[in-house]
């Protein structure tokens, strides 16, 4: 524990990343306050000299009493899964947050967005990067850190990597599964969000992180494969749109779609460290992917990961579209396969599938020229081991409930 403690906001306390960097923040004995929408639902998860009080970064009303006396603040706040344009609504967020930091005195924010070069960025890149200026403007002094897709046990690129591996010997890949990337172990993007605590005075200023090693995602699947002990095909297709690969991972991972559906668009988007300044100015040597990969699936052995993506969504109350639960114990599949979605609850019926990301048809979804995927859409869950239940679908999920794939996806904004 150290004793220079700094009085610290946490926002988006109840998300992945978050969730992970509160623990850190405690033990090293700072004073922290997490503004939440909903508090009761966070005390329970909170060491019991950390502070919890409601607010909303959407309500500015709400802000210069929960910034008030404080030193540095984490924004770990975005609104991808919400109805509406998320991006105006991130973009409002933010000014309003920087704005009552800037009449609070805050002498720090610290921000994590995300990477990849303009022009041509997806609309979810382009709003992380557009938060990131919005903050440094504020005249508050902000470090942005923007990193690739994270890997570790519950994060929402690590459980649809996995479920695309674990579920499909074949897969017909789209263009995006050959686009290069710089994964980031968890645990590394944690240390770099305590270490810029203690730096300096540099005013405003942008990391580009990332681990050692650049790799198409395609690369990604394949590592996790092989510490699997899975072999597997990939097929490329070069005509496959993110709109109809979107619609795939939809049916075959345990995201929501609207989440799955930005994911997917951002997936275009080269995202590789260029500006080696975070290695210049931070310790912090971060791991390779076989480290990351590897450290992901010893935590995904424990009863349940530490923080998992959903745990935002589950602090709104919404109500997860796949399994049992948005936290449902995977110790309850101990004894047989962790990933028990090639049977489900179907003895006999296999799911061990090859996607069929294309049709024949000349007509696609929304009435473009595109390949037709309403066939494979009703196909794909009963090749699953699924049932239809009038308009919704029910397959198993990937740990061992049963989803229903709704097409309309989810609501709510989302803490990282």
């Amino acid at each position: 524990m150290q004793t220079n403690s700094k009085h610290i906001l946490l926002t988006g306390a109840t998300g992945y990343v978050g969730g992970r960097l509160l623990r850190a923040l405690e033990v090293r004995g700072h004073r922290v306050r997490c503004l939440s929408r909903n508090p009761d639902f966070l005390r329970s998860k909170v060491g019991r000299d950390t502070e919890v009080v409601q607010g909303d970064v959407g309500d500015p009303d709400s802000l210069p009493a929960t910034l008030r006396g404080i030193d540095t603040a984490y924004y770990l706040i975005h609104s991808m899964g919400t109805t509406g344009d998320y991006a105006a609504q991130d973009r409002q967020a933010a000014a309003a947050f920087a704005a009552a930091a800037a009449r609070e005195g805050v002498r720090r924010i610290i921000y994590l967005g995300g990477l990849g070069e303009p022009p041509g960025l997806s609309k979810h890149l382009a709003s992380r990067q557009e938060v990131g200026r919005i903050l440094r403007e504020s005249g508050v002094p902000t470090i942005e850190f923007r990193a690739s897709i994270v890997i570790g046990s519950g994060s929402l690129s690590f459980e649809m990597i996995r479920a695309l591996v674990e579920k499909l010997p074949i897969m017909v890949t789209p263009r995006w599964v050959r686009v290069i990337a710089q994964p980031i172990a968890i645990e590394d993007v944690i240390d770099y969000l305590v270490a810029s605590l203690d730096l300096g005075d540099p005013g405003s200023a942008v990391f580009e992180i990332g681990g050692t090693d650049r790799v198409s995602y395609g690369d990604i699947m394949r590592e996790y494969g092989a510490q699997r002990g899975l072999r597997r095909l990939m097929i490329p297709v070069p005509l496959l749109t993110p709109k109809l690969s979107s619609l795939w991972l939809g049916l075959v991972t345990p995201v929501y779609a609207r989440v799955g559906r930005q994911l997917v668009d951002s997936l275009r988007n080269p995202t590789m460290v260029r500006d080696p300044s975070a290695l210049e100015t931070f310790a912090i040597r971060p791991r390779g992917l076989t480290d990351a990969i590897a450290r992901a699936l010893r935590n995904e052995d424990r009863s349940i990961a530490e923080t998992r993506w959903s745990d935002a969504l589950s602090s709104r109350g919404a109500t997860p579209q796949w399994g049992e639960s948005a936290s449902a114990p995977e110790s309850s599949t101990r004894g047989a396969s962790r990933y028990p979605s090639a049977r489900g609850t179907h003895s006999g019926r296999s799911a061990a599938l090859v996607a069929p990301l294309v049709g024949t048809g000349a007509i696609g979804c929304g009435g473009c020229a595109a390949f037709s995927t309403c066939w494979w859409a009703a196909w794909a869950p009963a090749a699953a081991g699924g049932t239809r239940n009038g308009s919704l679908r029910e397959t198993p999920s990937i740990s061992g409930g049963w989803r229903r794939w709704n097409p309309t996806g989810c609501s709510g904004s989302s803490p990282k």
